[in-house]
């Protein structure tokens, strides 16, 4: 949730709510007053994500070791002071919260694109203004995490009332996030994340209190407060009569140098000129609009109300609290001891929400919407995951020929988000009896085991090439099964993108955080930002499969900080199309040449397979003003390089007319492959 300028209001206009303080300090207190205990701190790490990617690179698809490394230092500071940290994560989107959503990621389109007109008439970075984070961050901190030993938990509900619940049921010495909703709800102190100095674990913390005597309120009033200034669940479009009526009859005695800071004034006036109790509520609509249902006031002050809480606003009738969903027993998998292994085991992931709720959903990822020769990143892999559905909920209706639909929110350039996409679920063409999700979660031999690698590999069409593959270390054969289906769906995929691909990935292990971060780059090339994220979100598709397989694959294995660096890979994209030779390219390390051969022979052999044939052409590089750069630019070279073809085999399908008419509609792909 969140209150447009409530926060910026409490910094700015309210004497004593924002204050610095020593999180040290506050800690030793605490554990005087509570010896038996340890001072816990509860982050909201959505809130924060922004605040833990500190490398100063992000377009080129992230720096993952360079984050790993601030992730470290980020737990160090707090432990070094005894403080405990608890991490929560958004496990679920509530439906209330769904326009909200998605008007945030129609916003995100419009950022995204600006990125790359940047890219394109630059050459370079944007700065850090036009920051976007990079894809699937959540999913690999919540690994990073837990890697490095932190708890981590994914909320059943909306996570910051998860956050707040879990603060003042266990007595934390506070919550650390970025959301004017800690402001509301009565519990623990808010910390500010954006104003933390890690070095002396200093930070702004907001009093609610404080808040409450400067605008006249009570603490429970703080709930009605958000709803009437409008949040994630009543629009502020729709109160702008309500609130212009407040202004009418307050602002004289509150002359605001803004309008939002009026606004503020105005309707905390209004609230404490009214009884707290339902009655009063009832004055609240009468200054609504006549269609206004008084439910959604209920439900939005609901939802700032804690369990064992109470609100004088609501009828005894309106529940007080949000409860978790029974999620096993409104599952629509029939199995429900599979829903209980998949909770306990994937702490309410992507597999968890399929089981349970037969959706899946992906935010937005730096994607170039005029590069018609990439397909949108959503549709790449739509096929992969209709695999993964099948695998999941293929034996839901009891027929091999009866299978399931999804309902996919997958932000993809041309999708408007207006309902989502029904996709249907395609069975693995693999031969034999596929087996059930009971098998592979719940049976423990080497054939098991082998059946678990073959069916992940058959979801991105690499089954043929098994006994290869596990031959090779697991990281890299998570990579080839990535890179034979991204050049089997993408019909403008080289063998230079695949080089650059499987360079990065093996030059990588010998290189530091410090030394990827002093990596310097001639040029940003905006097609290898598009791979770049093409593969990242290639890498979440994988681990996704690997959860429905019950992990074939160690979860680390496919972690980026194991297999992606962003600018590495930029840098092997611009020498493989600038035609710097192999040797070169692999730093004259003879073992790696050898591994990166045989990686590519069995890609290529995979796709040959398939039909497909990947052309070794150098795709032309852009020329941008004021650069030495340009179609023959070599990097590491003091030489031009002429006479390159450019190209690759030309994208026969639109954009728009791959992506017309797919939302809200039922899509019963076939197993008929793209090439």
């Amino acid at each position: 949730m969140g209150v447009k300028g409530l926060q910026t209001f409490a910094q700015n206009y309210c004497h004593n709510v924002c204050n610095m303080v020593s999180l040290r300090a506050l800690a030793t207190a605490h554990k005087s007053s509570y010896p038996e205990s340890t001072p816990t701190v509860v982050v909201d790490a959505m809130g924060c994500l922004r605040t833990w990617y500190t490398p100063n690179d992000w377009v080129q698809g992230g720096q993952w070791k360079e984050y790993l490394c601030s992730l470290e230092n980020f737990i160090s500071a707090f432990h070094t002071a005894g403080i405990q940290l608890v991490f929560i994560f958004d496990g679920v989107i509530e439906q209330k919260k769904r326009d909200e959503w998605v008007k945030r990621r129609l916003r995100d389109n419009g950022k995204i694109a600006q990125i790359f007109h940047y890219i394109k008439t630059t050459g370079q970075q944007p700065g850090r203004h036009m920051f976007f984070i990079p894809s699937g961050i959540s999913t690999f901190t919540k690994s990073a995490l837990q890697l490095l030993g932190q708890e981590v938990i994914s909320s059943s509900v909306e996570a910051d009332y998860e956050v707040a619940a879990y603060g003042l049921q266990h007595n934390c010495l506070g919550i650390l996030g970025e959301d004017s909703d800690y402001l509301i709800f009565d519990t623990v102190r808010y910390f500010s994340i954006s104003m933390l100095r890690l070095d002396s674990l200093e930070t702004y913390v907001y009093s609610r209190e404080n808040l409450c005597s400067t605008l006249g309120l009570r603490l429970c009033d703080l709930p009605l407060l958000a709803c009437l200034l409008g949040n994630d669940i009543i629009p502020e479009h729709i109160l702008g009569g309500f609130q212009r009526k407040c202004t009418a009859l307050y602002c004289s005695k509150h002359n605001k140098p803004n309008k939002r800071t009026q606004v503020i004034w105005d309707v905390a006036a209004f609230i404490s000129n009214l009884p707290s109790s339902p009655h009063g509520l009832e004055k609240v609509v009468d200054m609504l609009p006549r269609w206004f249902d008084k439910t959604l006031l209920h439900n939005g002050i609901a939802a700032y109300v804690l369990p064992q809480q109470n609100s004088p606003w609501l009828p005894l009738e309106v529940k007080h609290c949000v409860s978790a969903v029974n999620l096993i027993e409104s599952s629509i998998c029939p199995d429900k001891e599979i829903v209980q292994v998949v909770l306990s085991k994937l702490q309410r992931g992507s597999v968890c929400k399929i089981l349970t709720l037969g959706e899946n959903e992906c935010s937005n990822t730096l994607e170039d919407e005029y590069d018609f020769e990439i397909p949108a990143q959503a549709l790449v892999y739509r096929p992969a995951r209709q695999h993964v559905y099948s695998i999941l909920l293929g034996t839901v209706y009891g027929s091999a020929d009866a299978y399931p639909v999804v309902k996919e929110w997958y932000v993809y350039p041309g999708n408007h988000l207006l309902q989502p996409d029904i996709v249907q679920a395609v069975p693995l063409s693999i031969p034999g009896e596929i087996p059930s999700l009971r098998t592979l979660w719940l049976k423990n031999s080497p054939d098991v085991e082998q059946i678990r690698f073959h069916m992940c590999l058959a979801c991105f069409h690499a089954e043929s090439f098994t006994d290869e593959l596990r031959a090779l270390e697991p990281r890299l054969a998570a990579l080839c099964c990535l890179m034979i289906y991204i050049a089997l769906q993408v019909v403008s995929i080289c063998q230079k993108d695949i080089e650059a691909f499987l360079a990065q990935v093996l030059c990588l292990p010998e290189k530091s955080a410090a030394q990827l971060k002093s990596l310097q780059l001639p040029q940003v090339e905006s097609r290898a930002v598009h791979l770049a994220f093409l593969f990242l979100r290639g890498i979440g598709t994988l681990q996704l499969a690997n959860s429905a397989c019950c992990s074939p694959f160690n979860k680390m294995d496919l972690m980026p900080w194991n297999n992606f660096d962003g600018k590495l890979f930029h840098q092997k994209y611009l020498q493989f199309h600038g035609g710097n030779s192999l040797e070169e390219i692999l730093e004259y390390n003879e073992p790696r040449i050898i591994i990166f051969k045989k990686m590519k022979k069995i890609i290529c052999d995979s796709c040959a397979a398939k039909n497909r044939l990947l052309q070794d052409t150098k795709k032309k590089m852009s020329c941008h003003r004021g650069q030495r750069g340009g179609s023959e630019y070599s990097v590491g070279q003091t030489s031009r390089h002429r006479g390159q073809r450019g190209g690759g085999p030309e994208y026969t399908g639109s954009r728009a007319s791959q992506q017309r008419g797919h939302s809200g509609r039922e899509l019963k792909y076939s197993n008929r492959h793209p090439w």
